[in-house]
């Protein structure tokens, strides 16, 4: 056996039954491919994902405070890392495919905007259909990427990244309809919360947003009140509570899930809503909104110094939509600045 057939077997024989393995997966890409003799079809994927430009751009997009001068605070590919690393420990305590879980958690945030949900929020507004970051997620993957062949991914890797987000909702009265198909998906689902929850919470306290002492006493109560015991709780009632239902799906105990909604509502009260940081996002809108009309009224000009126009029917609002949300926090703002602001006049 070569060592892709080796890590096949291992999978079957180690992993749960209810883990996905990768053999059966062989052969489900949308483009069929010559396999690879040393690495399974999602340690490929999870390979791709990382070598690609949409994730080097992460670095550059906000995951909460706007294009950030501090060395410590989080981007979107941090955020990303972290959610890895929550769904990995899960994923292995439970013996589920650590690599097609790692793979989705890579991934899942890929088609998110430049300055985090402000940039989100306004696409949806601006275009005709909407805009979802995990719809977005998926059409990277699946058509922007490598000049418009994607990156040809297996159909797990792309349901659980276009299936991750959770919304505003609840975190357990879910129908399963809408729950990513496999388990190592349900992980990145709640680990995504997990991660952002608790690092969106250093990164308030590190703003000097709040402090410690601002927590609710009946989140520290269960929680504990420190970042590393918060997360370990979390992570080991996800898989204590999973086990318990005899992996009828990815969950968590019904007061965990509770005190978990209660630190997501706190935090949009003191943190994404804070005057201060949402000051910043009204700004980033109107940055956004300024770039979408200027190539909105000027589709030649769009086409010919922007983005490169296709035969397939597209129509030009997609096109924008791309491009924007391609766009790290940086970039839209120099390219805001270039055709907005005024340049002094020079004899050269």
């Amino acid at each position: 056996m070569n060592l892709r057939e080796k890590a096949q077997d291992r999978e079957i024989k180690q992993l749960s039954s209810f883990a996905a393995k990768s053999i059966d997966y062989l052969h489900s890409r949308d483009r069929e491919e010559p396999v690879c003799e040393v690495r399974t079809v999602f340690q490929r994927d999870c390979h791709r994902i990382v070598h690609s430009k949409a994730f080097r751009r992460l670095r550059g997009k906000t995951q909460v405070f706007l294009w950030p001068k501090g060395d410590h605070y989080r981007t979107r590919l941090t955020h990303c890392m972290e959610v890895a690393q929550v769904a990995r420990t899960i994923s292995r305590a439970l013996d589920l495919n650590e690599d097609l879980t790692e793979a989705i958690a890579l991934g899942h945030d890929l088609g998110h905007t430049a300055f985090g949900h402000a940039g989100e929020g306004v696409l949806q507004k601006l275009h005709p259909n909407g805009f979802r970051h995990e719809v977005q997620s998926l059409r990277v993957v699946e058509l922007l990427e490598k000049d418009g062949a994607g990156l040809n991914l297996t159909p797990p890797v792309r349901d659980g990244i276009v299936n991750h987000s959770k919304g505003a909702g609840p975190l357990l009265d879910v129908d399963k309809s809408t729950l990513p198909n496999t388990l190592e998906g349900q992980i990145v689902r709640l680990s995504d919360i997990v991660a952002y929850v608790h690092h969106d919470l250093d990164d308030a306290m590190r703003a000097k947003v709040i402090s410690s002492k601002d927590l609710p006493e009946s989140i520290t109560k269960i929680f504990g009140d420190t970042h590393s015991a918060r997360l370990t709780f979390m992570i080991n009632n996800i898989i204590t509570s999973t086990i318990e239902d005899q992996y009828e799906r990815i969950s968590m105990s019904r007061n965990v899930a509770a005190a978990l909604e209660e630190l997501r509502r706190f935090l949009y009260e003191r943190v994404y809503y804070n005057s201060q940081v949402h000051q910043e996002f009204n700004k980033a809108t109107k940055l956004i909104e300024s770039l979408w009309d200027y190539f909105i009224n000027d589709e030649e000009l769009f086409y010919s110094e922007y983005w490169k126009r296709t035969e397939d029917n597209r129509v030009i609002e997609d096109d924008i939509r791309d491009f924007i949300a391609g766009m790290t926090d940086a970039y839209a703002s120099s390219l805001f600045e270039k055709i907005f602001t005024p340049r002094r006049w020079y004899i050269y």
